[in-house]
């Protein structure tokens, strides 16, 4: 099993930027990518960021690429979100996954947003932009 925690979001204004954490515990060997899925309400689960946890292979979003980062401290098993620019159709609630997933799954990019191929989950984290 693998816990994931993520940190408390946040509410700001257009333009504005936030960070999130998000720390893995466990058995954090059965995990080999994590990623940032968001929900609004009414809305599907998006993946935002997700990246290969053994290596530098990240993927975007298009609607966050160059407003968004990815940065891990493996030392402190820790990814983190930050979120630059933001804009108000980036509130949503914010969920750190991990799973153990074949790499063949994950050579197209709709495999790192596919929320299925995770296996572990946070209990996510609002994110509120306002106009």
């Amino acid at each position: 099993q693998v816990q994931l925690v993520e940190s408390v979001g946040g509410s700001v204004q257009a333009g504005g930027s936030l960070r999130l954490s998000c720390v893995a515990s466990g058995k954090t060997y059965n995990r080999n990518f994590m990623a940032w899925f968001r929900q609004a309400p009414g809305k599907e689960r998006e993946g935002v960021v997700s990246i290969y946890t053994s290596g530098r292979r990240t993927v975007f979003a298009s609607s966050v690429k160059g407003r968004f980062t990815i940065s891990r401290d493996d030392a402190k098993n820790t990814i983190y979100l930050q979120m630059n620019s933001l804009k108000p159709e980036d509130t949503a609630m914010y969920y750190c996954a991990a799973g153990l997933i074949p790499p063949l799954t994950m050579e197209a990019e709709a495999g790192h947003f596919d929320p299925g191929n995770y296996n572990y989950w946070g209990q996510g984290t609002q994110v509120t932009v306002s106009s």
